[in-house]
């Protein structure tokens, strides 16, 4: 009989204090500090500078080194239509050497697959997430950008972040992916995140 007792306290304890972490739930930290956080991760990676034709960069944790998609022109300084955009790191942690992605990074990772639309137009999906479209196309001024939606506003991509959290060499786990970039109405800053 004690121990029915007992366990019958320890039980309605157990119920008591499960209940009182879901009612408290509402009064904890919302996700807001956490995105907050890591913005600020984002945030203090290097921007890459000098590079005339740079069309967007993708960063990822846990460290620096930088993925760069640049306009490729022709030494006439018209558009390589067979190749539209040059991708290449930038090595932070090695003094900022720029080297070429090896085969795996292009087919399985940092590549793209591109389409012609039109004389100077091109789709491309990346090789690792084909659900969202993006486009290389000139501005009325002439110069070229990347646009997709973001937040249901078209806008000018200017650099993708990729939050890390363990994982393999090969299967690294992506917990979601923050876009940044411009919105073409009205030049304020607008952000999306994809959740993989």
């Amino acid at each position: 009989m004690p121990v029915k007792h007992y366990m019958k306290k320890y039980y309605i304890s157990f119920l008591v204090l499960i209940k009182m972490i879901i009612i408290s739930q509402p009064l904890q930290a919302s996700p807001a500090p956490k995105t907050i956080w890591i913005k600020a991760i984002s945030d203090t990676l290097p921007v890459p500078k000098n590079i005339k034709n740079l069309l967007f960069y993708v960063q990822r944790d846990p460290n620096t080194n930088t993925v760069i998609y640049e306009l490729n022109l022709k030494p006439d300084g018209k558009i390589n239509e067979n190749e539209p955009i040059k991708i290449y790191w930038i090595r932070y942690a090695e003094k900022g050497i720029r080297r070429d992605l090896n085969y795996f990074q292009r087919k399985l990772a940092y590549g793209l697959n591109v389409k012609k639309i039109s004389p100077g137009n091109f789709d491309f999906q990346f090789v690792c997430y084909s659900k969202l479209t993006f486009r290389l196309s000139q501005d009325q001024s002439g110069m070229y950008h990347v646009y997709t939606n973001l937040n249901q506003k078209n806008a000018i991509v200017t650099r993708v972040f990729a939050r890390i959290n363990g994982g393999t060499f090969w299967v690294p786990n992506v917990e979601y992916v923050d876009l940044f970039g411009k919105e073409v109405a009205t030049g304020k800053e607008v952000r999306s995140r994809i959740m993989p």
